[in-house]
């Protein structure tokens, strides 16, 4: 799995894409195909809305480029990273009911459900044939993730089973890791 992984990041950097400031090309929402973003956001009840080049993003709580999140509205620029925008949607899936209702910018929670949140980002993106999990983690780690076995891979592949089981309980994942496409309830 490791060996397979690793040939899929590779291969996903060396397309063309935007360069970080570590010098990783991390995949931003206009390289996916056009609807993309709404499809899968609808899947979750939520509308995605995509701000203009330069503009604030409404939501976002580390500011632009990154995705925001206001009640059920997914904002994103072009500029924003795909790992972002997953990021926030799966805290959309993730939150607890009543903190759903009154959603703005900052989705709260424990450090449980924000682990949750980071599988489930990975898990979305192979959704995307484009991007897939091997990228997501790769561009994680590009931005500056910390997870204390060092990599977003080695998270994902061991304390990210306590994750799993936490999505798993709350029936947003299938035992083979699929989205149930569920909100947390």
């Amino acid at each position: 799995m490791q060996g397979q992984q690793a040939a899929a990041v590779a291969d996903a950097l060396t397309q063309d894409a935007p360069v970080s400031a570590s010098g990783h090309q991390v995949m931003h929402c206009d390289q996916l195909a056009a609807g993309a973003i709404d499809e899968l956001a609808a899947n979750y009840q939520l509308t995605a809305i995509k701000v203009d080049a330069g503009d604030a993003i409404p939501g976002s709580y580390w500011g632009a480029p990154e995705a925001g999140l206001i009640s059920d509205r997914l904002f994103w620029r072009a500029d924003t990273p795909l790992h972002s925008l997953l990021h926030e949607l799966a805290h959309w899936v993730c939150i607890a009911p009543a903190r759903r209702t009154a959603l703005d910018t900052d989705a709260g929670g424990d450090d449980d459900e924000e682990c949750a949140v980071c599988y489930l980002e990975v898990l979305l993106a192979d959704h995307w044939q484009s991007f897939g999990a091997a990228r997501c983690l790769a561009d994680m780690d590009a931005w500056g993730y910390s997870f204390r076995e060092g990599s977003a891979t080695a998270w994902f592949e061991g304390d990210g089973r306590e994750a799993r089981a936490w999505l798993l309980g709350h029936r947003l994942i299938q035992a083979d890791g699929t989205p149930t496409w569920r909100l947390r309830t």
